[in-house]
Parts: C-alpha cells; structure tokens; sequence
C-alpha cells in the first residue's frame, strides 16, 4: 500500500512537470532536430545517472525515480518548480539547462520501461 502511495505522489510530481513544460518541450523535440538532440542527450544522461549511480534502482519504480530525481534538481536550483516555463516558438533554442533537463525527465516519463512497477528489474536490462 505504501508503495502504491509513494507511486501516485511520484506521478502527479511528473504529470505537474508535464504541464509546466513537459508537453510543449516535446513538441519542440519533435519539430526542431537541435531540440530533439540536446533532450536526447539529457535523457541519456538521466537514465546513466539513474541506472548506473542509484543503488538499488532496479527495485524502485520508474516514476518514483524520476520524480526523486526531478525534485533533486528543483531543490538544487532553489525552486519549487513553479518558476519553470515552457519556451514559446523558436525560444527552445535557448532554454536553460533545467528546462531541458526537466523536458528530459518528462519524455523519459512517457517511455514505458520507465513507467513499470518497482519489479526488481532493470528497465535496460535487454540492452537498450
């Protein structure tokens, strides 16, 4: 029961982000190729620090993951989140650091090995 708690509060943290900047990042991930490739390497970079330098992470759902890591950023930027805005047109290209790491942690959000139940399984096992 805990965990399913601790599941749903990590999703509502992900689906707030979503809508801060979430979906209108990744519609920039989808029209503009630069965008597309600096999120690409956030992302990449998300799931590295999050498979390779969490211990335990293959026990902890997806989302409670990266959710800790979301407010981890947050907090280490001295906000709350509410100060996050999504980029409007051609601004994409200059969104800051967080921005497009927060848009990072939303598309990886929406990848479904990412949004699997804590199972002790490691969402990159098979290689990917």
């Amino acid at each position: 029961m805990f965990g399913q708690v601790v599941e749903w509060r990590a999703q509502r943290c992900l689906d707030r982000l979503m809508d801060q900047v979430g979906a209108a990042g990744l519609v920039a991930v989808a029209a503009v190729p630069a965008v597309s490739a600096v999120v690409d390497q956030h992302a990449a970079a998300v799931r590295d620090i999050l498979l390779l330098g969490v211990e335990g992470s293959a026990a902890v759902a997806g989302a409670v993951l990266l959710a800790g890591y979301a407010k981890g950023l947050l907090d280490q930027s001295g906000t709350d989140g509410a100060g996050l805005r999504a980029a409007v047109g051609d601004a994409w290209h200059r969104a800051d650091w967080l921005t497009l790491r927060v848009v990072a942690v939303c598309a990886l959000s929406r990848d479904d090995e990412w949004r699997r139940p804590a199972t002790g399984t490691c969402p990159a096992a098979d290689g990917a």
